[in-house]
């Protein structure tokens, strides 16, 4: 009998437990998670509800300290609307208005003109403060509506990556950006605001434990970090206005994780006014969508597979002419110079088209194209970006010598800047490629915050061949661009400049007085950091990206080695 009584005791003693545990748990639901939300429910007690509003989660930026940033946010607030048969003196009623918001004194007047219409809306995103001043004037035919709108605390800041919210349809959707490609977890299709607690709790059970956290409903938390990306977005401006080019961008990523920490493209537009934007090619991320020929950045991939396979070394010499004869055509030297005997670390420092082909002939034309194509760059890198664009490596399919000697000096082969990036961070990255991506976590709406793991990409080359041209970029840093006039006393960086022909559409050649510039570094070189990509899209003034695109690159290395406090390296 005893036992039994102590059995049911615990039995109820489970039972008062578990019911206290399911209150505290819908408190935290109701108190925590979902508290704003029953807060503006409870305020629209006068006003009539809004059928366009719909929750969103946030686009977190994120420091260096791991502090989360908005990028993007729902914002509160009303929609002032007339019923225009109960609107006796309209002038009066304006004025009263607009005394406390900017009401547009014109559609005003159209709309309260409207007899017989039952609803019509005069003012948009009205503040709660605006809104507590008009209550209490209870003007007849004047309807407080609540409204919700997506507001971008950082304005122009890393617009492109970011995107905005637009109508597709009479639907608002992401229509750029994360904004698109992470619609369906920012999307919040909860109707309603309660839940059944049993249903509550297994519901986000499965989202914690759920392998695929970016399948789940909430806010994202990008890599970007807003001081590093204002940093780049301010070089970039600097491009712009030195230089004037159709569009200056930039990629400033960890060479190891593949977390992009910034990406910035000028021109560009603030998402919060993307209506008042003329041109709607601002909103395209030209580093993701399009597809460009990036030139002499090429060569350091190309003298890597060399020593990789064994063909050359960094003092294998050869005899530069200047130019070459390859499959009837002429292929010559940037600075249409013939340079003698010569060894591969000269073939860098100058940039020596005729040496790049030197190396390709060496490594031969099959495994060439092989390790073009181990490289990935005519594969997406899915990085969770939308309308990504693949490269294109079509010229070497077919076979041609001059095909071949082209592409080894970046041409004639068209990738975008986050496949160029992937690739030239093998060098930084001992061989293996990394997985590019922006976003790394999903905060759920039950406040848990899961990982988005990215792994990553396959081995390329062996270390000590990253090793060698690593070694040999920083001599070309220290010694060869501007003259060696950039070289940090305690910092090592290895650097190459790229300067690519752009071709005329139609597959007429190239044009002879339009160019890409094209530049990428990392440092310090023997433990990477970070990884930078920049480009100009027909720059003026300066033939060569040693002159437009150098110093840009230089201040944005100092700039990160003193705002991470990374130590010297020698």
């Amino acid at each position: 009998m005893k036992a039994r009584f102590v059995l049911r005791t615990r039995i109820l003693c489970g039972c008062f437990v578990f019911v206290a545990l399911l209150f505290i748990v819908r408190l935290y639901f109701v108190q925590i998670v979902h508290g704003s939300a029953y807060r503006d429910t409870a305020s629209a007690h006068y006003v009539k509800p809004d059928p366009d509003t719909e929750n969103r989660g946030t686009i977190y930026f994120t420091t260096k300290d791991g502090e989360l940033v908005s990028a993007a946010v729902m914002q509160t607030g009303w929609r002032i609307a007339i019923k225009p048969d109960e609107i006796r003196d309209a002038e009066s009623v304006y004025a009263q208005l607009n005394a406390l918001t900017p009401i547009d004194h014109e559609r005003f007047s159209a709309n309260a003109a409207k007899k017989g219409d039952p609803y019509e809306e005069v003012a948009f995103r009205v503040p709660d403060d605006v809104a507590q001043k008009i209550r209490p004037l209870k003007i007849p035919g004047i309807l407080l509506v609540q409204d919700q709108w997506r507001f971008y605390p950082a304005r122009e800041l890393a617009a492109q990556a970011i995107g905005f919210v637009g109508y597709q349809g009479d639907r608002r959707v992401g229509v750029y950006g994360l904004e698109k490609s992470w619609q369906d977890t920012l999307v919040q299709t909860q109707n309603g605001l309660y839940i059944n607690p049993f249903a509550e709790i297994f519901t986000n059970l499965q989202a914690v434990t759920s392998v695929h956290p970016a399948g789940q409903q909430g806010s994202i938390v990008t890599s970007i970090e807003p001081s590093v990306q204002r940093n780049l977005e301010d070089v970039l401006g600097g491009v712009m206005k030195s230089y004037t080019p159709n569009l200056a961008g930039g990629i400033i990523m960890d060479p190891h994780t593949g977390a992009i920490i910034a990406m910035a493209i000028r021109p560009t537009y603030d998402p919060n006014t993307y209506s008042t934007v003329t041109n709607p090619a601002v909103f395209r991320n030209a580093l993701v969508e399009s597809t460009f020929e990036m030139g002499s950045i090429m060569k350091p991939l190309t003298m890597a597979a060399g020593i990789d396979k064994g063909v050359v070394t960094p003092a294998t010499m050869y005899k530069d002419t200047g130019c070459i004869e390859k499959s009837g055509k002429t292929v010559c030297n940037s600075d249409q110079k013939a340079h003698g005997l010569v060894s591969m670390q000269i073939v860098l420092n100058q940039s020596l088209n005729t040496g790049a082909s030197f190396v390709v002939d060496r490594i031969g034309h099959e495994a060439f194209g092989t390790f073009l194509h181990d490289l990935e760059l005519d594969k997406k890198t899915n990085l969770g970006l939308p309308s990504e664009a693949a490269g294109q490596l079509k010229s070497i399919e077919n076979g041609y010598d001059l095909d071949y000697a082209s592409a080894s000096f970046g041409q004639g082969i068209s990738v975008s800047a986050v496949e160029m990036i992937r690739a030239l961070s093998v060098l930084a990255n001992g061989g293996v490629l990394p997985n590019p991506h922006v976003v790394t976590a999903v905060k759920l709406s039950n406040g848990i915050t899961r990982s988005i793991d990215t792994g990553s990409g396959p081995r390329v080359l062996s270390a000590s061949s990253t090793e060698a041209v690593t070694n040999m970029l920083v001599e070309t840093y220290d010694t060869a661009l501007a003259g060696g006039s950039l070289k940090q006393e305690h910092y090592s960086l290895a650097a190459k400049t790229g300067t690519a022909q752009i071709a005329i559409p139609g597959g007429g050649g190239y044009y002879t007085d339009r160019t890409l510039h094209s530049f990428f570094g990392y440092f310090p070189a023997r433990d990477p950091k970070f990884i930078i990509f920049l480009m100009a899209v027909e720059p003026h003034g300066q033939e060569f990206s040693a002159a437009t695109l150098s110093r840009p690159f230089s201040n944005l290395a100092k700039y990160l080695i003193n705002y991470y406090s990374i130590p010297p390296d020698r």
